[in-house]
């Protein structure tokens, strides 16, 4: 009761501070079990795809985050582990003892669609995207048979920017791409540049990008 009320909380927080909309451009928001993997700019980046999505694809969705900051603290454990049911994983290498690809094929084994940034980092600078690392690509070879949806976040970085405690109120938007399954024979680098290229292109283009007419 209390981790449901807290998700209504946390969801009506979200649309009053940053009025979120999302553009299913791509893909219905059908009850099918799908990776949403977005680009990655604050921590609040699966809190508002999360918040965006129908309550019947909401329950199932599970995003993945970095078990140093959810479990910095007792209040951050419960909202990681009760609200949002996240599949917590160990950034640091040397002293991680699960593989992270293998903790979300048991996710999606138990019937949950995931929510990931495969850029691995925060994006803090200039450029859109930064090169995706390949878990995106182990886990589609692990599990050809789910749909992976690219999804843009347009404005969050600037709504929560890193180090900042309260957040600025900014219109933000989620978009949900075409979904894209791994073709036979196709090799890493020419999966994880077509996830690149289709998260790109639901980037909205400043005016100064749009060419002339």
């Amino acid at each position: 009761m209390i981790a449901s009320l807290v998700a209504r909380a946390i969801i009506v927080f979200v649309y009053l501070v940053t009025g979120v909309r999302a553009r299913w451009l791509g893909c219905a928001p059908a009850a099918t079990q799908r990776v949403y993997f977005a680009n990655h700019a604050s921590h609040g980046d699966f809190v508002l795809v999360w918040s965006v999505m129908p309550p019947v694809l909401r329950k199932r969705t599970r995003p993945v985050a970095g078990a140093d900051y959810w479990n910095r603290s007792a209040l951050r454990r419960f909202i990681g582990a009760s609200v949002f049911n996240a599949v917590l994983i160990d950034r640091d290498p040397q002293s991680r003892t699960a593989d992270p690809v293998a903790m979300m094929e048991d996710a999606l084994a138990g019937g949950d669609s995931l929510i990931i940034f495969p850029e691995g980092t925060r994006n803090t600078g200039d450029t859109p995207l930064l090169p995706l690392k390949s878990g995106l690509f182990h886990l589609a070879s692990r599990r050809p048979d789910i749909e992976y949806v690219p999804v843009w976040i347009e404005n969050i970085g600037r709504v929560l920017p890193k180090g900042m405690l309260l957040p600025v109120p900014l219109l933000c938007s989620v978009s949900f791409g075409s979904p894209l399954t791994l073709t036979a024979g196709e090799s890493r680098d020419q999966f994880l540049s077509r996830a690149r290229s289709a998260m790109l292109a639901m980037r909205p283009r400043s005016t100064s990008e749009v060419a002339p007419t």
